[in-house]
């Protein structure tokens, strides 16, 4: 019984701490783009060069 005094209190410090990085990560807009990073993968900027340099 005496471990759940211990343990509880630092269960709910770390689900705070989660929930706090991830409301800072909403507010900095780490979400707001995220069919980006998947469109830029398949597209090869090599050949946008090749092409400006001729």
């Amino acid at each position: 019984m005496n471990g759940l005094l211990i343990l509880v209190p630092i269960a709910l410090f770390l689900g705070g701490l989660g929930l706090a990085a991830f409301l800072w990560s909403l507010k900095n807009g780490q979400y707001d783009d995220l069919d980006g990073a998947a469109q830029r993968i398949l597209f090869d900027e090599d050949d946008e060069r090749r092409e400006a340099s001729k």
